[in-house]
């Protein structure tokens, strides 16, 4: 069994740490993987397992692309082709009808499809759905990450029910405790300084960066604590105009992107996930999994999912600032079983889901063979 890792328009996020993580631990259990992306220095490229063939395609855009990924598919012939965003799926759909190279596609999508496109205009929201299930429509199966990816995904894209597949993200590796416990050389992090809440993610309107700023001022009001949020994104100047109209500038800080935030989230005294929507939030149970006590809003989809409807840890609605701040502040006074958030994740390891799409693989070559 061939399998290739179709990712040219490679970023920084979660979607992008799971696949490495995917890659790495079907290679362990013996599957030929192949990763396919626009430059080999990319963000977590460097943790990945080195039997993986890493392919550079110099470029993301739908049709130049095109002569890489044909040579790829000529020279290599995948068996399945895994794509974790529709713009790679529909670009190797095309490379796959000039190639003539005959592959089985799986789509990986990462969020609730609806959500994503909510505030779009209505002409957006039509032209894209019927992008969206012609993509979906030419995959032998759809893989959501939680529950309600799979039912969002069924409506939204048109999926039968015998191509959606529910397997969670592999989020927790081999080497998540040894990065959690590598050095961390920031002041707001030391046992004697005020505690620090967490953020991470893109600075990007789905994160909700701005109710948790405004949260944060409120908690700051009533005891001394830190906001530090990492990640980069587009309103980095906005948010941090936001902290200096609420006065709290001087306790928060946009630390930027950084390729090991789990010695960070190790150190936190509070991680919070103030997302408007997600699918299957990684940052949220790589919390968990280090043991970090945690607050999330009940975004679609996922948090609920991961906390047991809030038996794990509190979940508050979406943009409501005075219940973020109100479950910050108990769960900074009283955070809970460490043990407990811990064991909350357990179907998230790396061998865990590696394990089920390797028997899902081996499904669809079987049914098409």
């Amino acid at each position: 069994m061939r399998v290739a890792f179709f990712m040219p328009s490679y970023g920084d996020g979660g979607v992008e740490r799971m696949l490495v993580n995917l890659a790495g631990g079907l290679v362990r259990r013996g599957v030929d993987v192949d990763f396919l992306t626009r430059i080999a220095s990319a963000p977590y490229l460097d943790r990945m397992d080195p039997t993986v063939r890493l392919f550079e395609t110099g470029v993301t855009a739908h049709l130049a692309v095109q002569p890489a990924a044909r040579r790829y598919l000529l020279a290599r012939r995948p068996d399945l082709v895994l794509c974790g965003k529709d713009a790679a799926a529909r670009s190797v759909l095309l490379a796959r009808r000039l190639s003539g190279v005959p592959f089985g596609l799986v789509m990986r999508p990462g969020t609730t499809l609806s959500a994503r496109l909510a505030r779009r205009s209505a002409w957006t929201r039509w032209r894209t759905r019927r992008i969206i299930r012609a993509t979906y429509g030419a995959a032998v199966a759809v893989v959501g990450n939680s529950e309600g990816v799979v039912s969002d995904v069924a409506e939204f894209a048109a999926v039968p029910a015998d191509r959606l597949h529910l397997i969670r993200n592999p989020v927790i590796s081999p080497d998540l405790q040894t990065q959690a416990s590598e050095m961390l050389d920031h002041p707001w992090f030391r046992e004697s300084e005020s505690p620090v809440v967490l953020g991470i993610g893109g600075l990007r309107r789905q994160k909700g960066f701005d109710v948790l700023i405004r949260a944060f001022a409120s908690v700051r009001a009533r005891q001394a604590c830190r906001l530090v949020i990492l990640g980069e994104g587009r309103l980095r100047s906005e948010l941090l105009r936001l902290a200096v109209k609420l006065g709290v500038a001087d306790d928060v800080m946009l630390a930027g992107f950084d390729p090991n935030p789990y010695r960070y989230l190790a150190r936190a005294s509070l991680f919070v996930l103030s997302s408007r929507w997600e699918g299957s939030p990684n940052v949220l149970t790589e919390a968990l999994a280090v043991g970090t006590p945690v607050v999330a809003t009940d975004c679609r989809s996922g948090p609920a999912e991961i906390l047991d409807g809030g038996r794990i840890a509190p979940l508050v609605p979406v943009d409501d600032v005075a219940a973020l701040a109100d479950a910050m502040s108990r769960t900074l006074a009283e955070p809970g079983d460490r043990t407990g958030r811990q064991a909350a994740v357990a179907a998230y390891t790396v061998e865990e889901c590696a394990g089920r799409y390797q028997a899902l693989f081996e499904r669809l070559l079987a049914a098409h063979r």
